[in-house]
């Protein structure tokens, strides 16, 4: 059940998921156009923005070892909050592509303590009702959308150099919501036997679709914003764009619980990630023409919306309070860590000079569709788990 205090600790996680996935409006979508702004070729952005990815490979993992050896989730979102805006202040500073490499590398280690305690905070703050988590992480999805837009239109107005100044304020607000966290422990009953963590063909799949979906999205989180400024359109357009993914993500993060209610995980999954690879080659072959680059960015509400909420739901259900950390840090580290990283660098490999930037979605499509594949190949359960991945 739910923490006697938890609607007013509800309200501060609300707010820090505002403000984590306002820095991620801010950074994602723009920081492969902050780092062409500073001379930087698209090798050399593919290169730094999978260091954004790669980092989650080592990181969550460290951390998650850290949570549920101490049960101090509370207190390393707070630590991880504080040491990245310390870091953070490093891209004011125009240094060279080793300067921002070490600097990425810096910053996103300490970023990486936040998101998995989190979620898991989250999960059991609300109880029985994982339900809720939608409209929770919904507060995410919004910070994201406003800040976006208004960053996409500021970069017109004033310029790349406007990101540092933007991402120190939100770094700052996620610090000062973190501090609001519980500070106390989880508590384990340590006189019951571990059992160490178990990979079932089941957890293999999906980890291999998650993976496999998450390098799709290499075009997407690096090169978004370049492709449409390539095909015609503006940095605020681009914004708008991206807002509308994130409009259509937060109704569908309404829906979900209802929609994995009555279909199952497994279902979702597969019917999302077939409409991702829809989605990728829309952007490959259909981007200039506004009514498919629309289409495309509603399908988000699948590529990030279902999709993350049924993963989110797929690992709490599967590893017990004594795993839940290792659970999704080891989900981060393979789909965003992995997957994200193998992606973005394939992207910017592909890419060139920018005239086959439309094979780099096409080859999105084309790892979208293998992740579906993935999904299918996840065996069934058990009768009394059926329910929740059938």
């Amino acid at each position: 059940m739910p923490n006697a205090d938890s609607p007013h600790q509800l309200g501060w996680i609300s707010a820090c998921y505002f403000f984590f996935f306002a820095i991620l409006g801010v950074l994602v979508p723009y920081l492969g156009v902050f780092f062409e702004h500073r001379g930087f070729d698209a090798q050399e952005i593919g290169f730094l923005l999978a260091i954004l990815m790669a980092t989650r490979i080592i990181a969550p993992n460290i951390w998650a070892m850290v949570a549920d050896k101490t049960g101090m989730r509370g207190q390393l979102v707070k630590f991880g909050a504080a040491c990245s805006a310390v870091a953070f202040l490093s891209f004011f500073y125009h240094g060279g592509f080793l300067y921002l490499a070490m600097s990425l590398s810096i910053y996103t280690f300490f970023w990486n303590a936040i998101l998995a305690q989190l979620e898991v905070i989250t999960l059991e703050s609300l109880g029985d009702n994982t339900g809720g988590y939608g409209r929770i992480r919904s507060f995410g999805s919004l910070g994201y959308l406003i800040f976006v837009v208004a960053v996409g239109f500021g970069i017109s107005q004033f310029g790349t150099e406007i990101l540092p100044f933007v991402g120190l304020g939100l770094f700052l607000g996620l610090l000062g919501c973190s501090l609001s966290l519980p500070n106390t422990r989880v508590v384990v009953d340590r006189t019951i036997a571990t059992e160490p963590l178990k990979i079932d063909k089941g957890i293999f799949w999906f980890l291999v679709s998650a993976l496999l979906l998450q390098m799709s999205a290499g075009p997407f989180y690096g090169f978004f914003v370049l492709y449409l400024k390539q095909v015609g359109y503006s940095e605020s357009a681009a914004g708008v764009f991206v807002a509308l993914g994130v409009l259509a993500e937060i109704i569908m993060f309404m829906f979900a619980p209802r929609l994995m209610g009555r279909y199952g995980v497994k279902t979702l999954l597969i019917v999302s990630i077939g409409f991702t690879a829809v989605r990728w080659l829309l952007m490959a072959f259909g981007a200039q023409y506004l009514v498919l680059l629309s289409i495309s960015q509603l399908l988000h509400a699948f590529t990030f919306g279902l999709v993350h909420a049924a993963s989110i739901q797929f690992v709490h259900q599967r590893f017990d309070i004594r795993h839940r950390s290792k659970g999704q840090a080891l989900y981060a580290s393979l789909s965003f860590g992995v997957g994200g990283a193998l992606g973005t660098w394939l992207c910017g490999y592909i890419w060139g000079d920018g005239s086959s930037a439309w094979l780099s979605w096409a080859v999105a499509g084309a790892c979208a569709g293998l992740s579906m594949i993935a999904v299918i190949l996840i065996p069934k359960r058990q009768p009394a788990e059926d329910k929740a991945l059938s």
